[in-house]
């Protein structure tokens, strides 16, 4: 869910979407167009005191956390009031996350018409990892309660498999993807311990997970012998979206076996081949194969905007998801509706 890193300073790759899976394009450009698009951040997003200024000043935002806390047995509010330290532990961020990103929702309906027509206008919706489990429960796949339940799990299973392994996560600044790979490749021939790319997020901004040893060899050579601008070792539990998360694919299973998934109002474009499903039990499916899959995050960018996107908004703590949208393409409207109190704002 996490790994984006150096978004302020954009830096040019050369053919940078020659590089995308051709596949997964594929299934991009073969999209319906979408002109109205919510986005919905990962781990990594979280910060103390997100959303509570929504749960303040918005009833339904209030009553979101309420529910919550009630299915988490713990005040999840108060949590998010810190320390910082439990918030970025995994078990909690990542329902934190979900309940704040839809407070941010909330927030936006409560701002008046404008906000009740963007709402209404949303025609497609997508989330960084854990982000696509809020885009489900905001296109009406999943109901908010189970919504809190699967990420409750999901980061409780996740964090065990961590645990089970010494793991991690770093993120590449200044190549392409092929380059990346290469990086990639050379770290495990050096350590004999794997590590892949795992976050495909945008052209120059690529985040590998795999062994310590190999995040480590990663950071290592990235700059001397594959002139990355830098390389940074990521503040994670393990390495996300690969086998070592492995161990947590049956416990999110047992999870999603109970869930009732609905076919989506509109259109939510999967991590894991930047395509959109409607059948529910084809959804519980990629669901459960998107903890060890990579993010194909770069390819659902692409796809959404050569199919037409006009306004993107990112809903809930952060404005990472805006900055790769522009990241690709300087033109592009993304509107941050955040969960720590701020105004909602426009990049242009």
């Amino acid at each position: 869910c996490i790994g984006v890193v150096g978004l302020a300073a954009p830096m040019a790759i050369p053919n940078a979407h020659k590089h995308l899976n051709p596949n997964l394009a594929r299934h991009a450009h073969a999209r319906a167009s979408a002109k109205t698009v919510f986005l919905f951040p990962g781990q990594g997003a979280q910060a103390v005191d997100m959303g509570v200024q929504a749960a303040e000043t918005v009833p339904r935002a209030k009553q979101l956390y309420e529910k919550a806390s009630s299915i988490l047995g713990y005040d999840l509010l108060e949590t998010i009031k810190g320390p910082k330290d439990k918030l970025d532990t995994t078990a909690v961020s990542q329902p934190a996350i979900f309940v704040s990103s839809l407070a941010a929702v909330e927030k936006l309906r409560a701002s008046g018409p404008d906000g009740e027509a963007a709402i209404a206008a949303a025609d497609a919706a997508c989330g960084l990892s854990l982000g696509e489990y809020t885009a489900l429960a905001f296109a009406g796949a999943i109901s908010f309660e189970d919504g809190v339940r699967i990420t409750k799990a999901r980061g409780e299973a996740m964090q065990a498999a961590s645990d089970a392994a010494k793991s991690g996560m770093v993120s590449v600044i200044g190549l392409d993807s092929d380059k990346v790979s290469e990086l990639c490749a050379a770290a495990a021939e050096k350590t004999g311990e794997p590590i892949a790319i795992a976050n495909y997020l945008c052209p120059g901004n690529y985040a590998c997970s795999g062994s310590m040893s190999a995040v480590d060899a990663v950071v290592e050579m990235a700059k001397p012998e594959f002139k990355a601008r830098m390389a940074v070792k990521l503040a994670v539990a393990g390495a996300f979206h690969t086998d070592f998360m492995a161990p947590a694919v049956p416990k999110l299973e047992a999870v999603l076996a109970d869930v009732t998934v609905s076919t989506p109002r509109i259109p939510v474009i999967s991590n894991v081949d930047a395509a959109p499903h409607s059948d529910p039990d084809e959804i519980k499916s990629i669901l459960a194969k998107q903890v060890t899959a990579p993010v194909q995050w770069e390819t659902i960018v692409k796809g959404l905007l050569d199919g037409g996107m006009e306004t993107a908004y990112e809903l809930g703590p952060g404005k990472v998801l805006a900055g790769i949208i522009k990241r690709i393409d300087k033109t592009a409207k993304a509107i941050n509706v955040g969960g720590r109190g701020e105004a909602p704002g426009t990049q242009r």
